[in-house]
């Protein structure tokens, strides 16, 4: 890599990086005042854990020597004090990818995980379920000579649709079905009742700072500051811009209200689902892709309710429901030489698939299996209790939601917490 590469890499990784404030923003947002800093608290955090089991033990497995193409056996705890700055420059931007992967999980789960059995969780994906399939798609990304199972058979994904997005989805969909649904969230007559965000202005703010961090995420990924790069922009700016428009239309469409919610995660669809081949489509793919992007993240978070699952912020219809659509799309609309797998559309279409299928079973089952296992060992759910009061209470001793009136001289009157949890004022 070239000083230029290098450089591009790595400010396109502090773009990336700053995709975590705008998970931090959308999901405090999307969620209850008496959860914030619980949310707040569970996206700093898993982001440090993340990046230290990624170092110790993820990128070995993810980019190590292939071992029967399924996962890797060197680079655990690399010293990059020796290594070349581009292969340092690239470990830099795959911690970001792995960080994003992991916090997806944060805002579907929200509200009702124990703090200390998240951050287990967050382990067990950083340090195995995302890099085992990372490695089948994308072992051999740094030297250009793919060596995965899925990469040797023409599995392509530019950017992440599946390999960062579905595997968050997979993952989050797993611990829901375990986890269950927010006390309130769905009545027994098989209705849902949506719950009262804490600020939708700070959860745009949050879906407008993912956009930013988008294009380094996709723009990165080139590897390379070429000619390539501002095309790949261009894409990522329209898909993101089409989801949002055609999944808030959709919504009016169907309920004569413009639900800003739908807006916000439309255009994340709409940029998820670009991610696979934003350096293989035309500007009017592009657009085509987010539209479509947009409406399936409408139409996954029906279904969801239907069946009752409870993602508190739409990541599964975001990052699982456009992600699988994304990846699709690159064999139905890429260009086929740029791409350069060699295969027909059809053999495209079908490799596209079977990428797809291995991502939904290792990633849920080994993320279902292991955190059932946990489960019965340790609750990963807190008390109704708990979830009652807050985790802002019950988990960290803070309740943001509490305004105490002022006392006679103007200053706030302090709560006074008692031995059982509850506020005497």
């Amino acid at each position: 890599m070239s000083q230029a590469d290098i450089l591009w890499v790595v400010v396109a990784a502090g773009m990336v990086f700053m995709m975590q404030v705008g998970f931090l923003c959308l999901e405090t947002g999307f969620t209850r005042t008496k959860n914030s800093v619980n949310v707040a608290s569970k996206n700093l955090t898993d982001f440090c854990l993340s990046s230290i089991v990624f170092w110790v033990v993820g990128f070995g497995l993810m980019f190590g020597e292939s071992r029967l193409d399924l996962f890797g056996t060197s680079l655990f705890r690399h010293d990059f004090t020796s290594a070349d700055y581009g292969f340092t420059a690239f470990f830099i931007f795959q911690v970001m990818f792995c960080g994003t992967a992991v916090t997806i999980i944060s805002g579907a789960v929200a509200e009702r995980m124990k703090f200390v059995a998240y951050l287990v969780m967050t382990a067990f994906v950083s340090g195995l379920i995302y890099p085992v399939y990372g490695h089948l798609a994308w072992n051999g990304l740094y030297e250009g000579a793919a060596s995965g199972l899925l990469a040797l058979d023409g599995f392509y994904d530019f950017a992440g649709s599946t390999v960062v997005h579905s595997v968050g989805g997979w993952a989050a969909l797993a611990v829901l079905l375990i986890i269950g649904a927010r006390h309130g969230r769905f009545d027994g007559g098989g209705g849902h009742n949506p719950f009262r965000p804490s600020s939708m202005p700070i959860a745009a703010l949050g879906a407008l700072l993912l956009f930013v961090g988008w294009m380094g995420f996709n723009g990165g990924s080139t590897l390379a500051f070429n000619e390539q790069v501002p095309m790949i922009l261009v894409n990522t700016l329209l898909a993101g811009s089409a989801g949002a428009i055609s999944a808030g239309s959709l919504g009016y469409s169907v309920s004569s209200r413009l639900d800003v919610g739908q807006f916000i995660n439309g255009c994340l669809g709409g940029l998820v689902a670009i991610t696979a081949g934003a350096n293989v489509m035309s500007h009017e793919m592009a657009l085509l892709i987010g539209v479509i992007g947009g409406m399936v993240v409408v139409a996954v978070g029906e279904v969801l309710d239907y069946f009752r699952i409870d993602d508190a912020v739409g990541a599964i219809p975001v990052h699982l429901g456009a992600g699988i659509w994304g990846t699709l799309a690159v064999g139905m609309y890429g260009d086929l030489e740029r791409i350069g797998t060699g295969l027909s559309r059809a053999e495209q279409i079908l490799v596209q698939l079977k990428g797809i299928l291995y991502c939904g079973l290792w990633t849920f089952t080994a993320t279902f299996v292991l955190m059932w296992l946990v489960n019965r060992a340790f609750r990963l759910r807190v008390s109704h209790e708990d979830e009652m009061r807050g985790l802002n209470l019950s988990e960290h001793g803070i309740d943001a939601a509490d305004r105490q009136p002022p006392t006679v001289d103007g200053s706030p009157e302090p709560i006074q917490v008692t031995q059982h949890g509850g506020i005497d004022r």
